[in-house]
């Protein structure tokens, strides 16, 4: 009875033990999410012995985590991706609200999705929306998502405005529809644009089209021969994202485009991210002068000679997060792949992580204390979450939203419109051969 009695006694510290451990490692994976590289230190020691491969795979994952867990977007937005509740704390004031014109029917899950965002936007950002679109389809989206309240509601606040548009251009469309469809979604929302009826405009819907039909309402930007569609992409330095354009919009370039991309993504930068003097990157296959091909060597001779802005040389594939360049330009081909790739980033450290995990009883303890954690990462992760590209080079602001956007999306896309005018980055870009608008004086 007293051999038992011991046994059982020692037994217990034992299970007590592994719970413990369990309980550190998972804890310090937890602040992985917010403290990156220095917890991913500490969990691969406390990890130690339990589990033979989880400190290495840690380890990476923080390296891994600290480029790669930040939003697309900067500040503001952390708030609305987080739990709190910007409602309750932020006081609208109507006199601040500025009108934007959305494309109702542009994406996969338009108009009900695209709807839902516009909606919840106007708690939390002072924006009106005129939402476009064919007002049947929205009326009935309003009653699949349970927002015909909500709705009339903005409506009735004088929030909110439906215009009425024939039928839109298909995300499988040639650009060129928009000559042939005039009355679409897209085309009307640039039209109110132009007549000064909005400050800005979003679609989620056909990028070529939405490309095409800026160009042929407001205009190219003078000096401008190609816009370039600009995405954030997170770095070292969570607070200051790294501009990178051009994302899709042009797949075959010439070294004055990617000139100009430069151009503009100096202005973008300065003025609404605050970045006092951009470091210009051309992304390239090595640091030298003399490297890649036709178009970055000659691009490079460009960008070297140009006085306007401070161009920093070649950047690598593996300095784009790295946050030694505020600013990076390529041709829409590889900043497209580039962009995909970067989407892919989430799923495969989910898949990591979730394989190096113990099986048995183990694995179900550590399960449940990484259920909730994986869950933010993934959400943060999720390219979804994450907004719009400024389109840079047209006379307008034309925020462009992923295909795939949802609620989030759509209000993170809005905040990026309402950022760009608010800050009087398109006052800077139409005076792009004034050096003094450049130099910042």
């Amino acid at each position: 009875m007293e051999k038992n009695h011991l046994i059982n006694k020692t037994n217990r510290p034992k299970a007590i033990r592994r719970l413990v451990i369990w309980y550190r490692r998972n804890s310090a994976v937890t602040s992985l999410v917010d403290t990156a590289t220095s917890s991913a230190t500490a969990a691969s020691n406390v990890a130690g012995t339990v589990v033979s491969n989880a400190g290495s795979v840690v380890t990476n994952a923080g390296s891994i985590a600290r480029s790669t867990l930040e939003p697309f977007v900067f500040d503001p937005l952390r708030r609305l991706q987080g739990g709190e509740s910007p409602e309750e704390k932020i006081g609208i004031q109507d006199s601040e609200r500025i009108w934007v014109a959305v494309d109702g029917m542009g994406g996969d899950f338009a108009p009900g999705a695209i709807l839902d965002g516009c909606l919840k936007s106007l708690s939390m950002l002072p924006l009106k929306i005129k939402f476009v679109g064919e007002i049947e389809k929205i009326q009935k989206a309003a009653i699949e998502f349970g927002l015909e309240e909500s709705l009339n509601q903005a409506i009735n606040n004088g929030n909110f405005e439906l215009i009425t548009s024939g039928l839109s251009v298909g995300m499988d469309e040639e650009a060129t529809a928009v000559r042939k469809k005039k009355d679409a979604s897209i085309n009307i929302a640039m039209k109110l644009v132009k007549e000064g009826k909005a400050m800005g405009v979003y679609s989620a819907g056909n990028s070529g089209a939405m490309m095409a039909s800026g160009i042929f309402k407001l205009g190219r930007l003078k000096g401008i021969d190609r816009p370039a569609i600009g995405a954030l992409f997170p770095t070292k330095d969570p607070g200051q994202p790294v501009l990178v354009l051009d994302v899709g919009a042009n797949m075959d370039c010439k070294p004055t485009y990617l000139h100009q991309f430069a151009l503009l993504g100096n202005i973008y930068s300065r003025d609404v991210l605050q970045v006092e003097k951009p470091r210009i990157g051309l992304l390239n296959i090595g640091e030298e002068s003399c490297k890649g091909n036709d178009l970055s060597i000659e691009t490079y001779k460009l960008l070297n000679e140009e006085d306007r802005f401070c161009f920093s040389g070649n950047c690598e594939g593996r300095d784009v997060l790295s946050g030694d360049f505020d600013v990076v330009v390529c041709d829409g081909f590889t900043g497209n792949v580039l962009l995909k790739f970067l989407e892919s980033v989430g799923t495969v450290l989910l898949g990591v992580l979730r394989a190096e995990l113990p099986r048995g009883r183990r694995g179900k303890v550590g399960s449940a204390f990484l259920r909730n954690n994986l869950k933010r990462i993934k959400k943060r992760l999720d390219h979804a979450e994450h907004g719009g590209a400024l389109l840079l080079g047209i006379n307008g602001i034309c925020v462009v939203g992923h295909g795939g956007s949802k609620a989030l999306s759509v209000l993170s896309a809005l905040r990026v419109v309402h950022s760009a005018a608010s800050h009087g980055v398109m006052d800077d870009l139409a005076d792009l051969n004034k050096s003094d608008v450049l130099h910042g004086k």
